[in-house]
C-alpha cells in the first residue's frame, strides 16, 4: 500500500496557489490551464502509451513469426535456433507488465482520483470570490454541480485525449509499418481502411460535438430546475404545487431526453458503419493474404500478422467509437461550466490594498453615486449621496422599500462597488483594503437568517472560529438561546450545540435562527455594527428580552439599523429618513417629530409599530 500512498501524494489536491488564468470560451487554453501542476505526469503516461501502442502492434509480428517457424524449424530445432529471440520476446512481455503497471499507478494514483479533487479546489476557492451579483443570478445549485462536473469532465477529456490518441496513433503506425514491411498488397486493405474511417470521422464529429453541447445545456437548465424545487421546498409544499414542479421538470427533462435520443442516433449510425468497414477489412486482409500465398509471394506467418491486426482494429475501432462519443460527452460538460468557472470576479483587491484598521469606527459615504454599473440608465439608485456617521454613532436608516437603505448597507459591505465618489471608514478608502479586513470589521444581523448545514456551535462560531465553548454558550445566553438549544436533538442522537440545524437552518423556527444569528454576531465582537431587521422574525416578549443584550453589544460602536418598525430604533442617536436614493431628513427621533415632517407623519400613523407604505 506504500506504493500506492507516495503516487496518491505526488499532486497536492489542495494547492494554496489561485487558479491558473483561463481564457473565458476557449478550451485548450481551459484544459491546458487545468493541466497545472500534472502536465509532467500527463507526458509521462503519454509516453507509456505510446510504447505500450509499439508492443500490441508488435506482438502480431512475433506471433506471425513464431507461426512461420513452426512450419520451417523441427521441435528439437526451434529453440536451438530462435530461443534467444523468444527469450527477448517474453522480457519484453514481462517488461510490458511492469509498464502497464507503472501507467496504471500514474493513471489511477496521481491522475484520475487527486486531479479532479485539485480542479475542485481551484473552481470552488474561485467561486467564493465571486460578488452577490453573480450568485444572485445564478442557480446556486447549478453553480456547484458545475464545480463537481466540470472537474470530472476536464479529467476524463484530458486521459481520453491524451491516452487514446496517443495509444493509437502508436498502434495504428507502427502496424502500417509492419504490414508494409511484409508486402505493400497487404497494407492496402488497411491504408484504405484508415482513410475511410478518417471521412467517417469528419463526417460524424461535428454532428457528435453539436449534440453534445446541446446535450449538456439541456443537462444544466434540467439540473437546475430540480434544485430549484428542492431549494424551496416550503414554497412547493404551501402552494401545493409539486405536479407543478413535476410538470416544469419534466418540460427540461424532455428537453434533455432529446438531446440523449439525437446523440445515440448518431453514435448508432456510427457504430454500424464502422462496423461495417472493419469487415471489410478482415475479409479483404484476409483473401488477399491467400491470393498472395498461393502467388508465393508471401508465408502464412504474414497473412496471421494481417489477419490478426484486422481483427484488432475491428475491435479498436468499437472502443474508439465509444471513446469518442464519451470524450465529446466531457467536451460538452467541460464548455457548458467553463463559461460559468471562468468568470472573472467583479468585486476585486487592488494589488496595493491594505487591512483596514479600525481605530475609531466613523463612516462617510462621500458623493456616492450607484446604480448596479449602469451608469448610462437615467434613473439612479443613489446619486452623489453623502452621510457622515461620527465613531460610536447609532444611525437608523427609515424608508420604505426601494428608498436606498439595503442598498447603502450592501456598499458599505463592498458587496458591489460604487460607480463614482468613495466610502470611507476611519478616512480609509473601502476600495484600496482587503475585502477580507473590511468584513471582518463589521458584524451584520439581517432578516435572512439562513443558517449553515452545520452544528449550532459551527454556527455560532462562525463569528469566531477559535471561539471556546464558554465563549459559545455566553454568545447564545446574551442572545437568549441557550434555553432553547439546550432543548434541541436531531435524528442521530446529537444534542444542544452538538445538534444539526439542517440546510438553511430550515429545522428551527424563525425566532430561533434569528437567536443564533445574533449569537454569532455578539461572539464576533466586530466594531462596526449593522442590523437590518435583526429582531423581525421575534416574539414581543423576547424581542423585549433581546432589547437590554443588543443594547449592550451596540455599546461603544458604530451602528446602523435599519427597520420597519419604528419603535425599535427611535433611540438611536440619528434617522436618516430616506426616498428614491436620497436624504429627504435627518434628525434625532425628537427632533424630527418636532420638524412635523415625513418623519413624524410615519410615526402617527404606524399601526402596530410597523412603517406603511410612504405617501407620495
Amino acid at each position: 500500500m506504500s506504493l500506492f500512498s507516495y503516487f496518491e501524494r505526488k499532486i497536492d489536491p489542495y494547492p494554496s496557489s489561485p487558479m491558473p488564468v483561463m481564457t473565458r470560451g476557449k478550451l485548450l487554453s481551459f484544459l491546458w490551464a487545468c493541466t497545472e501542476g500534472a502536465r509532467g505526469w500527463i507526458f509521462v503516461r503519454i509516453v507509456l502509451s505510446v510504447l505500450l501502442g509499439v508492443f500490441g502492434s508488435l506482438l502480431f509480428a512475433w506471433a506471425g513469426d513464431v507461426v512461420d517457424w513452426l512450419t520451417i524449424y523441427t521441435p528439437s530445432t526451434l529453440w536451438q535456433e530462435k530461443g534467444q529471440t523468444i527469450m527477448m520476446i517474453l522480457g519484453l512481455c514481462v517488461l510490458s507488465i511492469f509498464a502497464e503497471f507503472f501507467g496504471n499507478l500514474i493513471r489511477f494514483q496521481v491522475l484520475q482520483g487527486v486531479l479532479p479533487m485539485r480542479l475542485r479546489w481551484w473552481f470552488h476557492k474561485h467561486m467564493l470570490g465571486q460578488s452577490m451579483q453573480f450568485y444572485h443570478d445564478e442557480f446556486s445549485g447549478r453553480v456547484s454541480a458545475k464545480v463537481m462536473q466540470t472537474a470530472l469532465g476536464v479529467r476524463d477529456t484530458i486521459m481520453t485525449m491524451a491516452e487514446m490518441v496517443s495509444f493509437v496513433s502508436a498502434y495504428l503506425i507502427t502496424s502500417g509499418v509492419i504490414l508494409l514491411g511484409l508486402d505493400f498488397w497487404l497494407f492496402v486493405p488497411f491504408g484504405l481502411w484508415l482513410i475511410t474511417v478518417v471521412v467517417v470521422m469528419k463526417f460524424f464529429l461535428p454532428r457528435l460535438r453539436k449534440t453534445a453541447s446541446d446535450q449538456a445545456d439541456a443537462r444544466a437548465l434540467m439540473t437546475g430546475r430540480v434544485t430549484d424545487a428542492y431549494a424551496n421546498i416550503s414554497a412547493v409544499k404551501l402552494f401545493s404545487h409539486s405536479n407543478r414542479e413535476l410538470g416544469y421538470a419534466k418540460s427540461a427533462m424532455s428537453e434533455f431526453m432529446t438531446t440523449v435520443h439525437a446523440q445515440m442516433r448518431w453514435v448508432s449510425l456510427l457504430g454500424t458503419t464502422t462496423e461495417t468497414i472493419s469487415l471489410i477489412m478482415i475479409v479483404g486482409s484476409t483473401a488477399i493474404g491467400v491470393y498472395l500465398w498461393m502467388a508465393g509471394e508471401v508465408t502464412v506467418g504474414a497473412i496471421a500478422i494481417a489477419s490478426g491486426i484486422a481483427l484488432r482494429l475491428k475491435g479498436m475501432i468499437q472502443w474508439i467509437m465509444w471513446e469518442m462519443a464519451s470524450l465529446f460527452e466531457h467536451i460538452g460538460t467541460v464548455q457548458d461550466g467553463m463559461s460559468t468557472l471562468t468568470t472573472q470576479h467583479a468585486i476585486v483587491d487592488d494589488a496595493d490594498a491594505t487591512e483596514l484598521v479600525v481605530t475609531e469606527g466613523s463612516i462617510v459615504f462621500d458623493d456616492v453615486s450607484f446604480n448596479y454599473g449602469k451608469a448610462d440608465s437615467p434613473i439612479k439608485l443613489l446619486e452623489q449621496f453623502n452621510l457622515s456617521i461620527k465613531a460610536g454613532e447609532k444611525v437608523g436608516l427609515v424608508g420604505r422599500s426601494g428608498a436606498g437603505k439595503s442598498t447603502l448597507v450592501n456598499l458599505l459591505l463592498r458587496f458591489y462597488d460604487v460607480d463614482g465618489g468613495k466610502i470611507r471608514i476611519d478616512g480609509q478608502d473601502i476600495k484600496r483594503i482587503t475585502q477580507n479586513s473590511l468584513r471582518q470589521n463589521i458584524g451584520m444581523v439581517t432578516q435572512d437568517t439562513a443558517l449553515l448545514h452545520r452544528t449550532v456551535r459551527e454556527n455560532i462560531a462562525y463569528g469566531k472560529p477559535n471561539a471556546t465553548d464558554e465563549e459559545i454558550i455566553a454568545a447564545a445566553k446574551a442572545a437568549h438561546a441557550w434555553d432553547f438549544i439546550q432543548t434541541l436533538q436531531d435524528k442521530h442522537g446529537n444534542v444542544g450545540l452538538d445538534t444539526q440545524v439542517g440546510e438553511r437552518g430550515v429545522k428551527l423556527s424563525g425566532g430561533q435562527r434569528q437567536r443564533i444569528a445574533i449569537a454569532r454576531v455578539m461572539l464576533k465582537n466586530a466594531p462596526i455594527l449593522l442590523l437590518d431587521e435583526a429582531t423581525s422574525a421575534l416574539d414581543s416578549e423576547v424581542e423585549f428580552a433581546i432589547t437590554q443584550s443588543l443594547d449592550d453589544m451596540m455599546s461603544g460602536k458604530t451602528v446602523i439599523a435599519i427597520a420597519h418598525r419604528l419603535s425599535t430604533i427611535a433611540s438611536l442617536d440619528k434617522l436618516v429618513v430616506m426616498d428614491k436614493g436620497q436624504i429627504i431628513e435627518i434628525g434625532s427621533h425628537d427632533e424630527l417629530i418636532v420638524k412635523g415632517g415625513v418623519y413624524a407623519h410615519l410615526w402617527a400613523r404606524q399601526s402596530g409599530g410597523f412603517l406603511g407604505e410612504m405617501d407620495e
